[in-house]
This record gives C-alpha cells, structure tokens and sequence, in this order.
C-alpha cells in the first residue's frame, strides 16, 4: 500500500508539471501569433503556416522550438509560423482534460492519504490498546505470582506444624499403647485376636439364626409345594427295576459243549477272546459259561456270537469271525431301534440323524445298575411333569432331560466328563444353546444359570434316587458310611456318630458343656456342607445334632 501511495502521488505531480508548462507554452504563442498577422507599415499580414503535431505532446515540440527562438539558436520570431485557432483550441482542451486529469489523481492520492492515515491511526490505537492489555495482565499476574508464593510459604510451614504433629500423636499412641498393654497384660495381636474371634463368633450367631428364621420361612411356602411336585411325578411314573451287571450267562445244551468252546488245545477260546474282546470264564457250573466285560456292548456282541456258535454247532476261529461281524450288525441295528423306540416314547422325531445311533449304545450300557436310556426316558417323563406344573416349556425341558447322559456313550473315546463330552456332541448338531447348557450343567460341573437345567438336575437325581433304581458295591457302601462317621466325628465337641438309614441319615451326639444350641444348629450346617463337597451319594442325607443335658441328684 505504501509504494503504491508514493507512485501516484509521483505520477500526480509529473502530470501537473506538464499541464502547467504546457499551459504557460500555449499563453507565449498566442502572444506571438497575435503581433506577427497584423504588423504596421506593411502592405498585407503574414500568414501564419500550421505546424502538425502527431500527439497531444506536440506542444513539448512547439515549446522547445519557442525555446529556441528566445534563445537565437537560428530561427527568427518573425521566420516562425503561428498556429491555427483550432489547433490552439485542441491543445487548450487537451490541457485542460490534463489538467482535470491530473486534479482527479490528485485528489484520489490525497482520499487514498487520509484512509491510509486514517487507518494507521486505528492500528496504532489497537495497538496501544493492546499493550495496555498486556500491561495490565503482566500487573495481574505479578500480583497473583506474589499471592502464590504467599501461600506456597504458609503451607511449607503448616506441612511443617503437621509433621511435627503427627510425630508427636506417634509417640503419644506408642505410649498409650504401651501403657495399655501393661495394664491389660495383653500385647496388641493378641487383643485383637480376642476381639477378632468374639466379633466372629457374635456374627456367626446372627447368622444361624437368620439362616434359621429364613429356612423356616422357605419351608413353610415351598415344601408342601415341592413335595407335590416331586411326589406326583414319582407316582405317575413306573420303571422297571435295576437288573444289569457286568457279567453276561450263555446256557448250553451240555457240558460237552465247553470242550467245543475251548478247541484243540485252548485256540477256540483264546480266537474268542481275541475278536470279541470279553473274557470267557469256564468253571463247574453245569451247562453255562459266563462272558464277562466292562463294556456291555461288547460283551451282548458277545453273548449274540456265543450262543450262534453253540447253537450251530460249528466253532472254529474262521467261524467265529465270521458270526460275530453278524452279530454287530445285529447290535447296531438294535441300538437304533431301540433309540428310535424311546424317542417315540418321549414324543421326540426331529433329533439329528448322527445323534440317534449314539443314543442307541446306550441301551446297553448301565450306572449303578441303572440301565442309561431308561434313565434318559424316564428323566424325560419327570422332567415334563415337573416343568408342566411350573408353567415351563415342556418341550424343551423334556428334550433336556432325554439328551442328558448321551455323553456316556462316548466316555470311552473321548476325554473328559460325560456332562461336558455331552454338551458338545449336541452343539455339534444344533441343539439349543439352552438344551445344552442344561446337559453340561446337570452335575455342577458348570455353573446353573438356566430353570430348566436346574429341573433338569431334579429329574435326574429323582430318578437315580427312587426305590429300586440303582444299586452299588458293598464296598463303596460301606466306604461311604465310614467316611459319614469320619466328617462328622472330626469336629469338636463330637461325642458319638451313628450312620443310620441305609447311609442317608447320620445323627450326632455332641458333649452339652462344649457345645451350644447355637453352635449345634452351626455344626449340622458344616457337616452337610462338608458331606457335599466331598462324597457322591444317590439322593440326600440327613445331618442330626443331638445335644442332651441331665441334672442327677440323689436323695437320701
């Protein structure tokens, strides 16, 4: 802006130069003119010749040779030849749009000065404006920094006064702590133990009898509920009693039969044993062998080729071979007709095609004498009867409770517990995501989350737990009972322990003077948490605490 300021106002006064010196020509030759037409004592005037001029700068022409006329470089006033009147009125037009010319740059410059003037103006009172500003501010912030230190200094000196403060309540509770301790002959821990124990022992309390009131409260609106629920599926349900071993009987039309099975020196017997992998036990009961395996597919495989063997006549390896491949055959389509038979019976058709062979191995199969899919039917009807009186879907808990133990059948070949090798053989096929929540939960292996895997834990422990539906070994019986005698009798203040009822039932005889009623209620609590975490057992047990006082006196 500036250099553009100072080239027109340049350009101004150049242009106002020229207009003036050719103003000032233009006066000199209308003078010359004027005396040189008329002259007096000559006979005729002289005519003045035109001089063309190609520009409006002609005059700058005609003023340097005017120039040269004052000046006497060679050419007279009198040799020079005037100019036309129109000739001079151009150039007087021409001087004067020059000149309006030169006075409208000039006042253009001059408006364009005072805006420029002006506008300086503005930009040094903002600028001043905002040097005041950051003068005030730098004020305000010298002021504020001072504060600052003020306060920086008097918090130093309370930080410290509360050093020295709390140094001083340090060694005050020292020695109050000391003196405490001297006085009451206890050190710190162990007042605190003290302290710790009788709290826990006073909140304990609290608890047994909150627990106490609100079991109370429970029994009262869900036991008569509950029981007509469980009570009404047993008794609408009749299965046939638990029959099964691991021992398998073939009768034989003679004694001389058991030469046969042996062979020539035992290869008819030990080619048995090879194929069909069972175990053939010979012994003097009359006209019976005995196959024994733990797999009782296997072993009804097993059963099938004996008693073709004997009862063609023909044994031989070649020939067992043979008769035993038939013989699975036979067993295989056993199983799926027996699966399809209890999916009729639930009233389920749509399960996947891979899954019902599966389900078919385990009509051979038993836990704790228990035939498996017997249980799974039976778990079903239960499990429909128990969801129809809970408002429940009946279907799927019904589907739920047949699916249940299906990974028994697979506990041979894959690793890991039957609940969870279950689970994912149904996701595998396309099961409900509840369907099979509720089968890998039915043992508490996963956590519940679902009522129908709960319903579904009920119908599987009512039918394990009913009359006649299970059996186990002497051995694991009488295991368990010692080990209901041992968790209870470990506890303090335990005088007696008697298992009753089959091992469904213990009851305690606790010492009067070690243990409360309160503490009594607490004990009965441990031991059944106890017996759960730790034994498996078919049904419930029931924990008893007898705790007996008697005042003897004697008369005489």
């Amino acid at each position: 802006m500036g250099g553009v300021f100072e080239a027109l106002i340049v350009v101004g006064l150049f242009l106002l130069i020229a207009v003036v010196g050719l103003a000032t020509l233009v006066m000199a030759r209308r003078g010359r003119h004027s005396t040189s037409v008329y002259q007096p004592g000559t006979a005729q005037p002289r005519t003045a010749q035109p001089k063309t001029t190609g520009s409006a700068f002609g005059s700058t022409s005609g003023t340097t040779l005017g120039d040269q006329a004052d000046r006497g470089d060679g050419d007279s006033a009198a040799e020079q030849q005037p100019r036309s009147p129109a000739e001079v009125q151009e150039l007087r037009v021409k001087a004067e749009k020059l000149l309006a010319s030169a006075q409208a740059a000039r006042a253009e410059a001059e408006e364009e000065s005072r805006a420029r003037r002006a506008e300086l103006r503005e930009q040094r009172a903002d600028v001043e404006r905002r040097e005041q500003r950051l003068s005030d501010r730098e004020e305000r912030l010298d002021s504020d920094i001072r504060g600052l230190e003020d306060k920086s200094r008097q918090l130093e000196e309370l930080k410290n006064e509360l050093k020295n403060q709390r140094r001083m309540l340090t060694e005050l509770e020292a020695q109050q702590q000391s003196t405490l301790e001297r006085i009451a002959g206890l050190t710190a821990e162990q007042a605190k133990a003290e302290l710790v124990a009788s709290v826990g022992h006073d909140a304990k309390r609290q608890a047994v009898l909150l627990a106490r009131d609100i079991e109370r409260q429970a029994v009262r609106e869900a036991d008569a509920r509950a029981q007509q629920i469980v009570v009404g599926a047993i008794q609408r349900l009749a299965s046939e009693l638990t029959s099964e071993s691991v021992v398998s009987a073939v009768h034989l039309p003679g004694d001389d039969m058991k030469g046969r099975i042996i062979g020539r020196e035992g290869r008819n017997i030990r080619a048995f044993e090879q194929v069909t992998g069972v175990n053939v036990m010979i012994d003097d009961t009359p006209e019976a062998v005995l196959l024994s395996c733990f797999d009782p597919v296997l072993r009804e495989t097993a059963r099938m080729t004996l008693t073709e063997l004997v009862a063609d006549g023909r044994i031989h390896p070649a020939r067992i071979e043979e008769v035993h491949e038939r013989s699975k055959s036979q067993i295989q389509a056993q199983c799926l007709r027996a699966a399809e038979d209890a999916m009729a019976e639930v009233g389920i058709s749509d399960l996947h095609p891979a899954l019902v062979p599966v389900l078919g191995t385990l009509r051979y199969r038993t836990s704790y004498g228990q035939n498996v899919l017997k249980h799974l039917v039976e778990s079903a009807h239960i499990a429909a009867l128990m969801a129809a009186e809970l408002g429940l879907d009946v279907a799927h808990c019904k589907r739920a409770a047949f699916l249940h133990d299906i990974g028994k059948a697979l506990t041979h070949e894959v690793e890991g517990s039957h609940a969870i090798v279950g689970a994912d053989l149904v996701r595998k096929y396309g099961e409900h995501a509840d369907i099979v929540h509720a089968i890998e939960a039915h043992h508490n292996e996963v956590e519940v989350r679902t009522v129908e895997a709960v319903l579904v834990q009920a119908a599987d422990a009512i039918s394990g737990s009913r009359p006649g539906a299970r059996r186990e070994s002497i051995e694991a019986y009488v295991q368990r009972l010692e080990r209901l005698e041992e968790i209870a009798a470990a506890r303090e203040g335990v005088d007696k322990v008697f298992a009753m009822q089959a091992g469904r039932e213990i009851r305690v005889m606790v010492a009067p003077d070690v243990v409360d009623d309160i503490e009594a209620q607490v004990l009965a609590r441990d031991i059944a948490k106890q017996i759960e975490e730790e034994l498996t057992y078919p049904g419930q047990i029931k924990v008893t605490v007898v705790r007996e006082s008697r005042a003897t006196e004697t008369a005489r």
